[in-house]
């Protein structure tokens, strides 16, 4: 059993809340899905972990620290294909479940337009380069779920006479409806609710497939100039489009005291996001000496304008005692849209890089967010539950990354680790990620070819529903969920 902080805390950040119905991600999600990132760019940079605030001459420079554009001394074009697997092993009452889910992006795309100085040329300015590129900085693309052969303590179908007899029935069409209008559930506020009693006996067996597809696409604008070859200093903005999309089917199944199937009925579910957000940064990398470089980078938010749409569906075949289906009922709820703003928080980044001669360097960041920052607004319904939600659940984290390259004549060695936090106050449950990096390089005269493999590691804990006993537990169904992403990327880069 799970206690009500651990229900409160974690049950928001992964399944419904109270006030939500069962056919919706709750707007405290979204909030935390879209405000979250990994760091990205080229396969150079995802081969030493990440690192990259104070690391200038790569593309990556473009969406990461601008300041990193003035150490161009050539322009440049790359393309960064990757593909990947999306590994998840779900627990449900010590009952495992794997499911494998294939990803294939181009998660950076670039352009670097560099205008040096020569060394003759008089003036502390020693040029400049401007920058664009298409950058993937979140991936949605993953199935988990599990199939019990073991009876759940409790059903969906409690959750909703409790939702039922706490604040009353909701309207015709609404998601959270649907077991009223087949008579899953019955009665009425004056006399209560109970399940069916001629089709639903006791607990049922039960199973959920969750199915989210989509991601976040940035494209930036920077430019970066160089001072003295001392000071770097840059500036972009970025302009980024949400796309998301969640199924989710859940269903129960009710036998009869001999055996027989009574009664199975699912409820799918559909969540569609859509939008844009923008955000500007600043950065500055600083020489004190020429073996070691110093960067600084801040983020602003990013203001989103997030579309959503949701709509669910219920099916239910009611068996006879012989086992034939006697009938079938279906509803379908009403299409809700509805329009929010979003604003995430602010990133502060630093890095430093320390160079050995010609023969590498190490590079190493750390990044401050505080998630209890996300805001959102609309003319559509109050917020103020959310966001209360929002400062009470979330907290503040720091995220570290480190690296290296080791070089050997044209070839490049690189690895890698990253740390990201909890973006929960709450920590009895680990919601860390942590990214194991490798690659290899060869640079030649007027192109280089870069391949990095990444591995991402991170626990989810999902609530199908709520149910709390007398001591304020929750006694719903939680699956708990390892996370494992390997990812493999290849740079194609060419000078001109």
């Amino acid at each position: 059993m799970i206690s009500i902080k651990k229900l409160i805390l974690g049950f928001l950040a992964t399944g419904l809340i109270l006030s939500e119905s069962y056919a919706q991600t709750s707007y405290f999600e979204d909030a935390l899905r879209f405000s979250q990132f990994n760091s990205t760019g080229s396969a150079r940079i995802g081969a030493i972990g990440g690192a990259q605030m104070s690391l200038g001459g790569d593309i990556s420079n473009v969406h990461g620290n601008a300041a990193g554009l003035g150490f161009f001394r050539r322009s440049e074009f790359s393309i960064s294909p990757s593909f990947g697997t999306w590994n998840s092993e779900s627990n449900f009452l010590g009952q495992f479940q794997d499911d494998r889910t294939p990803n294939f992006s181009i998660p950076n795309l670039g352009v670097v337009i560099s205008r040096p100085k020569g060394e003759l040329q008089p003036g502390s300015f020693r040029g400049g380069s401007f920058g664009i590129s298409f950058n993937r900085t979140a991936n949605f693309n993953s199935q988990f779920g599990y199939f019990s052969n073991l009876r759940s303590n409790n059903s969906l179908l409690d959750f909703y006479i409790n939702q039922y007899t706490s604040f009353g029935e909701p309207p015709v069409g609404a998601t959270d409806g649907l077991v009223l209008d087949i008579e899953l559930v019955q009665g009425n506020p004056a006399s209560g609710y109970v399940k069916d009693p001629e089709y639903v006996f006791g607990n049922p067996f039960s199973n959920e497939t969750v199915i989210t597809e989509g991601g976040i696409n940035q494209t930036s604008f920077s430019y970066g100039a160089n001072f003295n070859n001392k000071i770097f200093i840059g500036a972009g903005l970025g302009i980024s489009s949400v796309n998301f999309f969640q199924n989710r089917i859940y269903e129960e199944e009710f036998l009869d005291p001999s055996n027989v199937t009574s009664l199975i009925y699912s409820i799918e579910d559909n969540t569609r996001i859509n939008g844009f957000g923008a955000n500007i940064n600043f950065g500055i990398i600083y020489k004190p000496i020429e073996t070691v470089n110093l960067g600084f980078n801040f983020k602003s938010p990013t203001w989103y304008r997030l579309n959503k749409e949701t709509d669910a569906n219920i099916i239910g075949d009611f068996f006879t005692t012989t086992g034939q289906v006697e009938f079938t009922e279906r509803s379908d709820s009403d299409l809700f849209i509805n329009t929010t703003t979003l604003s995430t928080p602010l990133t502060l980044s630093a890095g430093a890089t320390f160079f050995v001669g010609k023969n590498g360097f190490i590079s190493a960041d750390v990044d401050y967010l505080d998630y209890s920052q996300n805001r959102i607004s609309s003319r559509d319904f109050d917020t103020s539950f959310e966001n209360s939600d929002i400062r009470n659940a979330l907290g503040s984290t720091f995220n570290y990354r480190i690296g290296g390259e080791y070089r050997v004549n044209i070839w490049r060695l690189r690895g890698g680790y990253g740390f990201y936090g909890n973006p929960l106050v709450d920590e009895s449950f680990d919601r860390t990620t942590q990214q194991i990096t490798g690659g290899v390089g060869v640079k030649l005269k007027n192109m280089y070819v870069d391949f990095a493999l990444i591995n991402t590691q991170f626990n989810t804990l999902y609530n199908s529903y709520a149910i709390f006993n007398n001591s304020g537990q929750n006694v719903g169904p939680f699956t708990e969920t390892k996370n494992n992403l390997t990812q493999g990327m290849l740079t194609l880069g060419f000078n001109f």
